[in-house]
């Protein structure tokens, strides 16, 4: 895997961390069971785990395509037909 890709799962892993607090925290409060708030904490924090990551490859390819496409324009703007 590349650097980027490495530090994008850093990036994952870490917002899984924060995430999973803030869910049973507020599962807890919301329930004020801790089975309930760890069900919480593990499912919701999960799913959206994996949607993150998914969602920040999407965010990097755009970026990623819109440079190219500045490029060409800046191509085309300094080589005119």
């Amino acid at each position: 895997a590349s650097q980027e890709e490495r530090n994008v799962m850093r990036k994952t892993i870490s917002f899984a961390v924060v995430h999973f607090a803030v869910a049973f925290s507020v599962g807890y409060l919301v329930s004020g069971s801790l089975l309930i708030g760890g069900a919480i904490a593990l499912l919701e924090p999960a799913v959206n785990t994996v949607a993150y990551h998914f969602h920040e490859k999407v965010w990097n390819r755009l970026n990623k395509e819109k440079q190219v496409r500045g490029d060409i324009c800046m191509q085309t703007l300094n080589n005119p037909v």
